[in-house]
C-alpha cells in the first residue's frame, strides 16, 4: 500500500494533461479539447501588448504539439487570459469567477532573480495537478530565449528535467562496472560530452573513478538534428522530438521525480491511466483540431458586499458582537485601498444596511463600520434573499445558519458571476454553504461557538482580492488566542509578536473582550517604548480596543500583556496586522489549505502552508497547523518542508503534513501559525519545482554552437541575505470529514513510502541516507525493517542502528559499517 492510503498514481504530470480531472477547476474536458484554461497576468507586469500576442502564439502551437503528442487525443479550445487591472481599458470582457490566484498559468517577474527558466509549482502526489505554471515576461518576449529553451510552445507542453543530477550510474552490480549516462528516455539520441565550467582537468570531460560520474562542469551537447522522437519530458526544443516515453523506451534507471513518485512507470502510462483520457479515443480521421480561442478579460473596480446574518440563529454564545467585531475589523483594517463596499443584512428578509461606498479614506472605514448590525437577531434564515441584494456586486461574503432552501438559489447565484466567501458560523450552519464557495472561487471558512476562538476574524481575515499583488495585501502578523484566551479575575497573559522588515505600513494592535470595560493593556515597541490604554481606541459597545502605529512600525519584537479586570473569566484576544512597507519589495506571506475540502474516512489528507515572500521559497520556519474541529479538542500538527512523507520536494517553502486522525464527523477550520527567528539564510540558487531543461548548445554540422549562457538565478555575488524573524497567521478555510468512526481506530494507515533513499560508496563503504517515515504515514514510531535481507554484507550493528523510534520523521538516518 502507497503513502497516501493506496490512491492509485495517474502521474506525476506538470503538464495541463490532469487539468480536468482536479476538482473544482474551472477547466473542463469539453469532448478532446481542454476548455477554459486561465492565464493570468500579474499587476506588476507593465502593461505590453506582444506580450499577449506571444502567449497567444504559445498556446496555440502548444495546443498542435499536445494534440500530436497524445497521439491525437486533446488540445486546448477555449483560453482565457486574465489582464490586470493596472492595464489601461481597451474594451475587454469582464471576469465572473476568475482570478490571479485560482489560474492555473501566471505571468510574473520573480523577486529574487530565478532567471526566466518557466517552472510549475508542484507539491502534491503522483497524478495530482500542479498550482501553476510560472513564465516571466521576459521569456515570453524575447526570442534569444527560444535557443536556450526551446519554442514557447513546446516549453508549456513539458515537465521536468533534473539539474541536480545531470548524470547517472547505470551499473552491472552494485559496486562494480559504472557507466555514466544523462538521465534520458531515448538511447538514440546522439550528442557528445564536453567541459563546460573550468573545473574540468585539461578541458576534458573526466569521470570520477570512485562514483563513476563525469565530474562537475561535464555537459551534454545534443546534435541539432536527431532522428529520436522521445521524450518531451527530457529535451522537448529537439524538433525530432514529439512523443512521451512509453514502456518500451522507458528509462527507469533515471533518478527524476518521474520515477521516485510514479513508480518507475513511464509518463505516457500514467497519462493515458489519468482521469482525463478514461473516455478519449484518438481521432481516427486526418483532421487537425481548430485553434484555440481566446477571451481577454479584465477587472477593474473591486466591488464587495458583506451579506451578514441577523436571524434567530445569531442568538447566544455572544454571536453577534463577535460577528460585528470581525466584519469591523475587516472594514478598518483588511478590505483594500480604493474598493466599493457595501452591507447587506437577512433573516428571513433581506436588508441594505449600506449602499456602495468607495474606500478612500478612515473615515469611509469608519462610516461603513456604523452600518454593522448590534440589534438583537430575530427571525429566520433565508440566505437566498441576502444573496439576492448582494448579486449587483462582483464579490460577496456570507455569514450563514440554518437554511434548508439554499439549494433553490445555487443556478441564480453562480450565473451571476459573484465570488462568494463563506464563513459557516456553529454546528448548525447551512451544509452547503460551502458548495456555494466551491463552485464559484471563494474561500470558504469554518468558525466554531468556542469564546476562545478567534476564527471569525480569521475567516474575514482570509478574504483578498485575489489579483496577485503582493504588496498591497492586509498581512496578518499574529493571532494569540489559540495559545491563551480564557483570563480569569486579575491574571494576564502576555506574548511577543515580530515585526519584520518587509511589513511595519499601516500595522495595527487590536484587543477584543466580552464584558463592559476593556481589560489592561500594555504594549512595548522593540526601544521599549510602552503603550497603554489610553493610548488605544476604545469602542466599549463593540468591545474592541485598536492601535494604529504612526509611519513604518519598528522592527523586532514587541511584547504585549493583556490583563483581565473583570470578577468573571472571559476571552481575550489580540490580533496584529501589517502591510507591505516598501512598494518595491513584497511582504512575507502565507497561503495555507488542505488536499481536499471534502473527505472520508479512512483516506488520509494532507495540510499545505506555503510560506514566500513575492514567488521565493522563505525556508527554516517554523510552521504549525491547528485543526480544530466543531466540538472537541484541536489537532496541533508541526509542518515540514524536509522532501519526506507528504513533503514531496525539499526546501522548497511548502511545508506539509499528512493528517488522519479525526475525532468527529462534520466541519474543521484549520489554522497555521508561522515563525522564524533572527538568521543568516543564502538564497536559493535554483528554482526547486519542476523546471524547462536548459540547452546549453547544440552540434551541427560537426560544429559546436554553444547557446548564450544559462540565465542568471542569483547576482554574480557569493550573497547572504539577511533574513530578519517574522511572524504570520494564515487561515486555511475550511473541510468536512465524514465515515469517521466512533468506536478507537484501527491501524489502517501504512508508513509513507521512503522517497529520498540514497546510496553512495566511500573507501568501500556503502552510505545509506534516507528520511525515516513514520507507523502512520509520516507520524508515530517506525521502523525499517528488512535491513540485513537487502543488504546482508552489512553488519548488524549497521542494521540496529536503521530503526526509527519515532522521536521524528524528519531526522535523517545515517548508516555506515562501522
Amino acid at each position: 500500500m502507497r503513502c497516501g492510503d493506496g490512491a492509485p498514481a495517474a502521474g506525476w504530470l506538470l503538464t495541463l494533461l490532469t487539468l480536468a480531472a482536479a476538482r473544482g477547476t474551472a477547466v473542463l474536458l469539453q469532448g478532446d479539447g481542454y476548455d477554459g484554461l486561465l492565464i493570468a497576468i500579474n499587476p506588476q507586469v507593465p502593461e505590453d501588448q506582444k506580450l499577449l500576442a506571444n502567449i497567444k502564439e504559445m498556446i496555440t502551437e502548444a495546443s498542435f504539439y499536445l494534440f500530436n503528442a497524445t497521439q491525437r487525443r486533446v488540445y486546448f479550445q477555449n483560453i482565457k487570459i486574465l489582464i490586470p487591472a493596472t492595464w489601461k481599458a481597451n474594451s475587454y470582457g469582464k471576469p465572473k469567477h476568475d482570478s490571479y490566484e485560482k489560474a492555473e498559468v501566471i505571468v510574473a517577474a520573480p523577486y529574487w532573480k530565478h532567471g526566466d527558466e518557466p517552472y510549475t509549482l508542484q507539491y502534491g502526489e503522483c497524478g495530482n495537478m500542479g498550482k501553476y505554471i510560472h513564465f516571466t515576461p521576459n521569456f515570453l518576449v524575447n526570442d534569444y530565449l527560444i535557443d536556450v529553451y526551446g519554442s514557447r510552445g513546446r516549453v508549456f507542453v513539458h515537465e521536468r528535467y533534473n539539474n541536480e543530477k545531470p548524470f547517472y550510474n547505470w551499473t552491472k552490480s552494485i559496486l562494480n562496472d559504472k557507466y555514466s549516462f544523462i538521465p534520458r528516455c531515448a538511447s538514440d539520441l546522439t550528442g557528445i560530452y564536453i567541459c563546460e565550467k573550468k573545473s574540468c582537468t585539461e578541458g576534458n570531460c573526466v569521470i570520477n573513478q570512485l562514483t563513476g560520474l563525469f565530474k562537475e562542469g561535464c555537459a551534454f551537447i545534443p546534435e541539432r538534428t536527431q532522428t529520436a522522437k522521445s521524450s518531451i519530458m527530457y529535451m522537448q526544443s529537439l524538433s525530432s522530438v514529439v512523443e512521451f516515453c512509453n514502456e518500451g523506451n522507458h528509462n527507469r534507471e533515471a533518478p527524476n521525480l518521474q520515477n521516485r513518485m510514479c513508480d518507475y512507470r513511464s509518463t505516457w502510462d500514467v497519462i493515458i491511466s489519468s482521469m482525463d483520457f478514461n473516455n478519449t479515443l484518438p481521432r481516427t480521421d486526418a483532421s487537425l483540431p481548430p485553434p484555440p480561442t481566446f477571451s481577454l478579460l479584465q477587472k477593474r473596480d473591486r466591488v464587495i458586499c458583506l451579506v451578514l446574518e441577523v436571524s434567530h440563529s445569531m442568538n447566544g454564545d455572544d454571536r453577534i458582537n463577535r460577528l460585528r467585531q470581525a466584519a469591523e475589523f475587516y472594514l478598518l483594517q483588511v478590505v483594500e485601498d480604493n474598493s466599493y463596499v457595501g452591507i447587506v443584512t437577512f433573516n428571513n428578509e433581506g436588508e441594505i444596511r449600506s449602499q456602495l461606498h468607495q474606500i478612500v479614506n478612515k473615515h469611509v472605514r469608519k462610516q461603513l463600520a456604523s452600518y454593522l448590525p448590534t440589534a438583537a437577531p430575530s427571525g429566520g434564515t433565508n440566505i437566498c434573499v441576502g444573496l439576492q441584494l448582494g448579486f449587483e456586486v462582483k464579490y460577496a461574503l456570507l455569514s450563514a445558519g440554518e437554511d434548508g432552501g439554499i439549494i433553490e438559489c445555487f443556478s441564480n447565484v453562480i450565473n451571476s458571476g459573484s465570488i462568494i466567501h463563506t464563513i459557516a458560523l456553529g454546528p448548525s450552519a447551512a451544509k452547503e454553504v460551502e458548495q456555494l464557495a466551491h463552485e464559484t472561487g471563494g474561500l470558504a471558512c469554518f468558525a466554531s461557538d468556542r469564546l476562545d476562538s478567534n476564527d471569525l476574524i480569521d475567516g474575514f481575515s482570509a478574504i483578498s482580492t485575489g489579483n496577485g499583488d503582493t504588496f498591497s495585501h492586509s498581512i496578518q502578523a499574529c493571532l494569540v488566542t489559540s495559545f491563551n484566551a480564557l483570563v480569569s479575575y486579575y491574571k494576564q497573559f502576555s506574548r511577543t509578536v515580530t515585526i519584520d522588515s518587509t511589513v511595519g505600513k499601516d500595522t495595527f494592535f487590536v484587543v477584543t473582550w466580552q464584558t463592559a470595560e476593556p481589560p489592561r493593556i500594555t504594549l512595548l515597541d522593540p526601544s521599549g517604548k510602552s503603550y497603554t490604554n489610553k493610548d488605544f481606541e476604545v469602542n466599549t459597545v463593540s468591545q474592541v480596543a485598536r492601535l494604529q502605529i504612526l509611519g513604518i512600525a519598528e522592527v523586532g519584537e514587541w511584547t504585549y500583556a493583556l490583563m483581565n479586570t473583570h470578577l468573571s473569566l472571559q476571552a481575550l484576544t489580540m490580533t496584529v496586522t501589517s502591510r507591505a512597507a516598501n512598494s518595491n519589495i513584497p511582504a512575507i506571506n502565507v497561503k495555507a489549505h488542505v488536499s481536499s475540502d471534502r473527505n472520508e474516512y479512512s483516506r488520509s489528507m494532507v495540510v499545505y502552508a506555503q510560506v514566500s515572500q513575492g514567488l521565493s521559497p522563505i525556508l527554516g520556519a517554523n510552521v504549525t497547523a491547528i485543526i480544530k474541529p466543531e466540538t472537541g479538542d484541536p489537532l496541533i500538527l508541526e509542518l515540514l518542508d524536509n522532501g519526506a512523507g507528504s513533503d514531496i520536494v525539499k526546501n522548497d517553502g511548502v511545508y506539509s503534513r499528512y493528517i488522519y486522525s479525526f475525532s468527529e464527523n462534520g466541519r474543521y477550520n484549520l489554522k497555521v501559525h508561522v515563525q522564524r527567528a533572527n538568521k543568516t539564510v543564502r538564497p536559493h540558487p535554483t528554482v526547486p519545482w519542476s523546471h524547462s531543461m536548459y540547452i546549453p548548445g547544440y552540434v551541427e554540422n560537426g560544429k559546436i554552437q554553444m547557446n548564450p549562457p544559462r540565465p542568471s538565478v542569483i547576482n554574480n555575488e557569493d550573497i547572504q541575505t539577511r533574513v530578519g524573524g517574522f511572524s504570520r497567521t494564515a487561515s486555511g478555510g475550511s473541510f468536512i470529514m465524514s465515515a469517521v468512526p466512533t468506536r478507537p481506530h484501527t491501524d489502517v494507515f501504512p508508513p509513507c513510502k521512503i522517497i529520498d533513499f540514497h546510496a553512495r560508496t566511500a573507501n568501500d563503504v556503502i552510505i545509506l541516507s534516507w528520511t525515516a517515515s513514520g507507523d502512520d504515514l509520516d507520524q508515530g514510531q517506525g521502523m525499517f525493517d528488512g535491513f540485513s535481507q537487502v543488504f546482508p554484507q552489512v553488519s548488524l550493528k549497521l542494521a540496529e542502528q536503521v530503526f526509527c523510534y519515532g522521536v521524528c520523521p524528519a531526522c535523517n538516518l545515517h548508516c555506515s559499517d562501522g
